[in-house]
């Protein structure tokens, strides 16, 4: 599965992220604040950078704004983790050069599904800008589909509405959304 860099600065929340898309079959790496995962996206190389907005050191649009400056990791789709989800943060977070807009707080179930619609999506991007840039002349070439339900708010083609509720995950309940 993905290689995913996390940056949460609430341990608790973090740990719980990590528990949840680990079980998910992603491998999980941790930041604790915006200039850890800075420093840390060239080394991991992640499949999807995960930040929380408000973190000390450095806040999640600003890590964002330098990752999008790094040659090495300016392609890898950012998806801010919020409970800010009025539209001039959301504005805000996109303008940064993120890819996406989680809102908190939602069900681990929830984290798991659009983590992977996200995955799905980026890839089929990726693979559709690589097909554009080796069309003939003519310049031809098809937009990737884009699958949304119609009760949700969509961010870059992927739902953005929040689910409450508990998740079962290996066998126990987790009742605690995260926040």
């Amino acid at each position: 599965m993905a290689k995913i860099l996390i940056a949460e600065d609430e341990r608790d929340i973090r740990d719980l992220i990590e528990f949840t898309l680990t079980y998910a079959g992603h491998t999980v790496h941790k930041a604790a604040n915006g200039a850890e995962a800075v420093d840390m996206a060239p080394k991991v190389m992640p499949d999807l950078i995960m930040m929380d907005v408000r973190m000390p050191r450095m806040t999640g649009y600003e890590a964002c704004r330098q990752i999008k400056t790094m040659d090495s990791v300016k392609d890898i789709p950012v998806v801010f983790l919020s409970a800010k989800g009025q539209e001039a943060e959301i504005d805000t977070g996109l303008e940064a050069g993120a890819y996406d807009y989680i809102l908190k707080p939602f069900a681990p179930d929830y984290l798991t599904q659009r983590v992977a619609e996200i995955l799905v999506k980026f890839a089929q991007e990726s693979a559709a800008r690589k097909a554009a840039a080796s069309t003939s002349v003519d310049g031809a070439s098809a937009a990737p589909a884009s699958t949304v339900s119609a009760n949700t708010v969509p961010v870059n083609g992927v739902s953005s509405q929040p689910v409450t509720g508990s998740s079962s995950i290996a066998g126990n309940d987790v009742q605690k959304q995260i926040e």
